[in-house]
Protein backbone atom coordinates (compact mmCIF):
# COMPACT_ATOMS: atom_id res chain seq x y z
CA UNK A 1 0.00 0.00 0.00
CA UNK A 2 1.30 3.44 -0.94
CA UNK A 3 2.00 5.21 1.53
CA UNK A 4 0.70 8.83 2.08
CA UNK A 5 2.84 12.21 2.60
CA UNK A 6 3.28 13.38 5.63
CA UNK A 7 1.35 17.02 6.09
CA UNK A 8 3.53 20.17 6.45
CA UNK A 9 3.31 22.27 9.10
CA UNK A 10 2.24 25.92 7.99
CA UNK A 11 4.77 28.76 8.73
CA UNK A 12 4.23 32.51 9.13
CA UNK A 13 7.25 34.82 9.58
CA UNK A 14 7.12 38.55 11.05
CA UNK A 15 9.48 40.95 10.78
CA UNK A 16 11.59 43.62 9.26
CA UNK A 17 14.80 43.44 7.27
CA UNK A 18 16.46 40.31 9.40
CA UNK A 19 13.63 38.22 8.17
CA UNK A 20 12.94 38.98 4.59
CA UNK A 21 17.09 38.82 4.41
CA UNK A 22 18.31 42.01 2.89
CA UNK A 23 21.22 41.26 1.31
CA UNK A 24 21.32 37.53 1.01
CA UNK A 25 19.40 35.03 -1.73
CA UNK A 26 15.95 33.87 -0.64
CA UNK A 27 17.52 30.49 0.89
CA UNK A 28 20.30 32.54 3.35
CA UNK A 29 17.54 33.94 5.44
CA UNK A 30 16.95 32.66 8.34
CA UNK A 31 13.39 31.52 8.73
CA UNK A 32 14.30 29.58 5.54
CA UNK A 33 17.27 28.59 6.74
CA UNK A 34 15.09 27.39 10.36
CA UNK A 35 12.19 25.86 8.33
CA UNK A 36 14.83 23.47 6.33
CA UNK A 37 16.91 23.03 9.71
CA UNK A 38 13.54 21.56 10.81
CA UNK A 39 12.84 19.16 7.94
CA UNK A 40 16.26 18.33 8.75
CA UNK A 41 14.99 17.31 12.11
CA UNK A 42 12.21 15.00 10.76
CA UNK A 43 9.31 17.58 11.37
CA UNK A 44 7.45 18.28 8.16
CA UNK A 45 7.26 21.80 7.75
CA UNK A 46 6.53 24.23 4.88
CA UNK A 47 9.00 27.20 4.20
CA UNK A 48 7.65 29.98 5.71
CA UNK A 49 5.21 32.41 4.06
CA UNK A 50 7.29 36.12 5.27
CA UNK A 51 5.53 39.53 6.09
CA UNK A 52 8.40 41.37 6.60
CA UNK A 53 10.18 44.59 4.77
CA UNK A 54 13.64 46.79 5.62
CA UNK A 55 12.48 49.69 7.50
CA UNK A 56 9.55 48.38 9.16
CA UNK A 57 8.96 49.62 13.08
CA UNK A 58 5.97 47.57 15.17
CA UNK A 59 4.06 50.03 13.77
CA UNK A 60 4.48 49.66 10.41
CA UNK A 61 4.76 45.75 10.67
CA UNK A 62 1.32 45.43 12.65
CA UNK A 63 -0.53 47.99 9.55
CA UNK A 64 0.94 45.54 7.28
CA UNK A 65 -0.39 42.56 8.68
CA UNK A 66 -3.63 43.83 9.22
CA UNK A 67 -3.42 44.63 5.02
CA UNK A 68 -2.68 41.35 4.23
CA UNK A 69 -5.95 39.94 6.72
CA UNK A 70 -7.07 37.31 6.27
CA UNK A 71 -4.20 35.64 6.82
CA UNK A 72 -5.90 32.68 8.41
CA UNK A 73 -4.58 30.31 10.79
CA UNK A 74 -1.25 28.74 10.86
CA UNK A 75 1.11 26.10 12.67
CA UNK A 76 3.82 28.12 13.70
CA UNK A 77 4.79 31.72 13.82
CA UNK A 78 7.84 33.70 14.39
CA UNK A 79 8.60 37.15 15.14
CA UNK A 80 11.39 39.24 15.33
CA UNK A 81 11.11 43.50 15.30
CA UNK A 82 11.93 46.80 16.41
CA UNK A 83 15.52 47.38 15.60
CA UNK A 84 13.83 49.86 13.23
CA UNK A 85 12.20 51.69 16.38
CA UNK A 86 15.27 52.05 18.43
CA UNK A 87 17.00 53.52 15.06
CA UNK A 88 14.64 56.17 15.18
CA UNK A 89 14.86 56.77 18.33
CA UNK A 90 11.28 56.02 20.01
CA UNK A 91 11.17 55.13 23.82
CA UNK A 92 11.00 51.88 25.04
CA UNK A 93 7.73 52.29 26.37
CA UNK A 94 6.41 52.47 22.93
CA UNK A 95 8.00 49.62 21.77
CA UNK A 96 6.59 48.00 24.71
CA UNK A 97 3.15 48.50 23.91
CA UNK A 98 2.90 48.13 20.08
CA UNK A 99 5.44 44.51 20.38
CA UNK A 100 2.77 43.14 22.86
CA UNK A 101 -0.23 43.74 20.58
CA UNK A 102 1.85 41.99 17.79
CA UNK A 103 2.36 39.40 19.90
CA UNK A 104 -0.89 39.39 21.18
CA UNK A 105 -1.84 38.77 17.05
CA UNK A 106 0.88 36.77 16.48
CA UNK A 107 -0.27 34.15 19.55
CA UNK A 108 -3.84 34.38 17.52
CA UNK A 109 -2.73 33.96 14.27
CA UNK A 110 -1.25 30.53 15.73
CA UNK A 111 -4.75 29.35 16.52
CA UNK A 112 -4.00 30.93 20.18
CA UNK A 113 -1.28 28.61 21.40
CA UNK A 114 1.26 30.45 22.57
CA UNK A 115 3.05 27.49 22.82
CA UNK A 116 3.68 27.83 18.92
CA UNK A 117 4.97 31.11 18.71
CA UNK A 118 8.50 31.90 18.58
CA UNK A 119 10.56 35.46 18.86
CA UNK A 120 14.35 36.59 18.30
CA UNK A 121 15.45 39.27 19.80
CA UNK A 122 16.87 41.93 18.22
CA UNK A 123 20.72 41.73 16.99
CA UNK A 124 23.34 44.71 18.02
CA UNK A 125 23.54 46.44 14.82
CA UNK A 126 26.25 49.01 16.40
CA UNK A 127 28.76 46.47 16.10
CA UNK A 128 29.05 46.32 12.29
CA UNK A 129 31.25 48.91 10.48
CA UNK A 130 27.88 50.88 9.48
CA UNK A 131 27.30 51.19 13.00
CA UNK A 132 31.05 52.46 14.07
CA UNK A 133 30.54 54.45 10.71
CA UNK A 134 27.29 56.40 11.54
CA UNK A 135 29.04 58.67 13.90
CA UNK A 136 26.48 57.46 17.01
CA UNK A 137 27.36 56.22 20.65
CA UNK A 138 27.44 52.89 20.06
CA UNK A 139 27.37 52.01 23.99
CA UNK A 140 24.41 53.77 24.18
CA UNK A 141 22.79 51.85 20.85
CA UNK A 142 23.83 49.11 22.99
CA UNK A 143 22.05 49.64 25.79
CA UNK A 144 18.95 50.82 24.00
CA UNK A 145 18.52 47.30 22.53
CA UNK A 146 18.95 45.71 25.76
CA UNK A 147 16.03 47.50 27.40
CA UNK A 148 14.09 46.75 23.95
CA UNK A 149 15.24 42.74 24.24
CA UNK A 150 14.53 43.07 28.34
CA UNK A 151 11.23 44.73 27.42
CA UNK A 152 10.59 41.92 24.61
CA UNK A 153 11.39 38.92 26.81
CA UNK A 154 9.32 39.83 29.69
CA UNK A 155 6.24 40.36 27.41
CA UNK A 156 6.93 36.77 25.91
CA UNK A 157 7.53 35.18 29.40
CA UNK A 158 4.07 36.90 30.32
CA UNK A 159 1.97 35.18 27.24
CA UNK A 160 3.71 31.90 27.54
CA UNK A 161 5.97 32.72 23.96
CA UNK A 162 9.44 31.26 23.71
CA UNK A 163 12.01 33.96 23.34
CA UNK A 164 15.67 33.13 21.72
CA UNK A 165 18.09 35.91 22.26
CA UNK A 166 20.62 36.12 19.53
CA UNK A 167 22.16 39.19 20.45
CA UNK A 168 25.11 38.30 22.09
CA UNK A 169 26.36 36.60 18.83
CA UNK A 170 25.13 39.33 16.72
CA UNK A 171 27.69 41.13 19.47
CA UNK A 172 30.18 38.23 19.01
CA UNK A 173 30.56 37.90 15.25
CA UNK A 174 29.11 40.83 13.69
CA UNK A 175 31.85 43.11 12.95
CA UNK A 176 33.25 40.47 10.47
CA UNK A 177 33.29 40.67 6.78
CA UNK A 178 32.54 37.37 6.49
CA UNK A 179 29.27 37.84 8.54
CA UNK A 180 28.05 40.84 7.16
CA UNK A 181 25.77 41.61 3.83
CA UNK A 182 27.72 43.65 1.13
CA UNK A 183 26.33 46.64 2.86
CA UNK A 184 28.02 45.78 6.21
CA UNK A 185 24.91 46.27 8.05
CA UNK A 186 22.74 43.15 7.65
CA UNK A 187 23.93 39.72 8.18
CA UNK A 188 25.49 37.53 6.11
CA UNK A 189 23.74 34.32 5.46
CA UNK A 190 26.52 32.68 7.61
CA UNK A 191 25.30 34.91 10.41
CA UNK A 192 21.80 33.87 10.07
CA UNK A 193 23.05 30.21 10.00
CA UNK A 194 24.03 31.26 13.75
CA UNK A 195 20.84 32.57 14.63
CA UNK A 196 19.46 29.43 13.15
CA UNK A 197 21.61 27.22 15.34
CA UNK A 198 20.32 28.99 18.74
CA UNK A 199 16.80 28.79 17.59
CA UNK A 200 16.09 25.58 15.77
CA UNK A 201 16.27 23.58 19.12
CA UNK A 202 13.99 25.88 20.27
CA UNK A 203 11.59 25.82 17.68
CA UNK A 204 12.19 22.11 17.84
CA UNK A 205 10.84 21.47 21.20
CA UNK A 206 7.96 23.73 20.47
CA UNK A 207 6.67 21.60 17.37
CA UNK A 208 7.20 18.31 19.01
CA UNK A 209 5.30 19.66 22.25
CA UNK A 210 8.35 19.47 24.77
CA UNK A 211 8.40 22.98 25.34
CA UNK A 212 8.19 24.90 29.00
CA UNK A 213 8.32 28.48 29.36
CA UNK A 214 10.97 29.26 32.45
CA UNK A 215 11.97 32.23 34.14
Amino acid sequence: MATLPQAQLSYLALGDSYSIGEGVEADGRWPMQLARGLRDAGIAISDPRIIATTGWTTDELSAAMDDAEPLGEWDFVSLLIGVNNQYRGRDVDDYLGEFARLLQHAIALANARAERVLVLSIPDWGVTPFGVASERDVEQISNALDAYNAAAREVCMAHGVAFVDIADVSRARGAEPAMLAEDGLHPSARLYAEWTRLALPVAKELLDGEWEVSA
